[in-house]
């Protein structure tokens, strides 16, 4: 049934205002919420195709012992006829009673998967076998999830799609399905989550060069930017320096005017800072504008300088950090 409302085709036609009615009816029926609880109510049951043969076959047979008036037949006839109604209670009791929880996504970045993570609970004193999940919409294969759930315990399962774009995307619904013990009816539900993921830009690939980082005030040192790209400035010597960090070609001049030695700065990066700037991407389009500040902000982390983040009509303060990397994306991702 998912299947069908979730075809494209049934948006437009002549039975298009019957399957909008429809579609409305289905939603109200399946609020939104990152808890479900599997009940009469919305666990639905139908034969399989398997189911409709079983049953065609049970006619056969009723029909011969019939005309034929076999006792045996009969005998067999009702003994497959209750062994199939107690499949259907037992597939139907499968679903019902379970909880469904959903773990709160993580951001990721357009283009990549984003992974949806639900956690099938149960308070019953048998397992419950057979229970396969995916994600609805016609643009996904059916690529089915098997899992089983144990008594009184849970089972987590992980179902990917991929971010079609980046900002804040609502999750697809889940469809679950059973068809345990013997096939012959499929036990199914559809939960639509609540919670949404956040898809940061695509970062540009190759990473373009960074913008020239200044110093700022504080402790007097000298700023340059070395042969590999990192920023290191000098300071004073100081009791305890490795050697390898001292200054030897300013050494015999100290001496020769009584000055101190001085040492490489290898924490001068964290008094540098630079500016991601909207207006440093010119010439591109918005969205290439957002890849390239998304690929300076992952780029940036790593030289440990603290750095600022400016839009069009806001600005962020340098800083350094995972908290501060998180608000740039989480920016980025939602500018309009």
């Amino acid at each position: 049934m998912s299947a069908v409302l979730d075809d494209p085709t049934a948006r437009s036609g002549p039975l298009a205002p019957l399957r909008t009615r429809w579609r409305t009816w289905w939603d109200a029926r399946h609020p939104r919420s990152d808890t479900l609880q599997l009940t009469q109510r919305n666990v639905y049951i139908l034969p399989t195709r398997a189911g409709w043969v079983f049953a065609l076959t049970l006619g056969v047979l009723l029909v011969a012992s019939i005309n034929y008036q076999l006792s045996l037949g009969y005998l067999l006839t009702f003994l497959l006829a209750g062994s199939g109604l107690v499949s259907m209670h037992v597939t139907h009791a499968t679903l019902r009673g379970l909880s469904l929880h959903l773990r709160p996504p993580q951001p990721v970045f357009a283009g990549d998967a984003a992974v949806v993570e639900c956690v099938l609970a149960s308070t019953a004193t048998r397992t419950r076998h057979g229970i396969g999940l995916r994600l609805a919409g016609p643009e996904r294969p059916p690529h089915w999830s098997w899992t089983d759930v144990p008594a009184g315990g849970q089972s987590a399962m992980q179902l990917s799609f991929v971010a079609p774009r980046r900002g804040r995307l609502p999750l697809p619904h889940v469809v679950l399905e059973t068809r345990f013990p013997l096939g012959l009816f499929r036990a199914w539900s559809e939960w639509r989550p609540q919670a949404t993921v956040l898809a940061y830009p695509q970062p540009e690939r190759p990473t373009p060069p960074l913008p020239p980082a200044r110093a700022v005030g504080g402790e007097a040192s000298t700023a340059r930017s070395s042969e590999g790209g990192e920023l290191e400035g000098i300071r004073a010597y100081r009791r305890g320096d490795p050697l390898k960090l001292v200054v030897w070609k300013k050494a015999a001049r100290a001496l020769d005017t009584g000055g101190e030695l001085v040492s490489r700065d290898t924490r001068s990066a964290a008094r540098q800072e630079l500016w991601l700037d909207w207006a440093a991407t010119g010439g591109l389009s918005p969205e290439a504008r957002l890849s390239r500040l998304a690929a300076w902000v992952l780029a940036v982390e790593h030289g440990g300088a603290a750095w600022g983040l400016r839009l069009p009509g806001r600005e962020w303060p340098p800083a350094t950090g995972e908290a501060h990397r998180r608000a740039a994306l989480e920016a980025l991702a939602l500018w309009a």
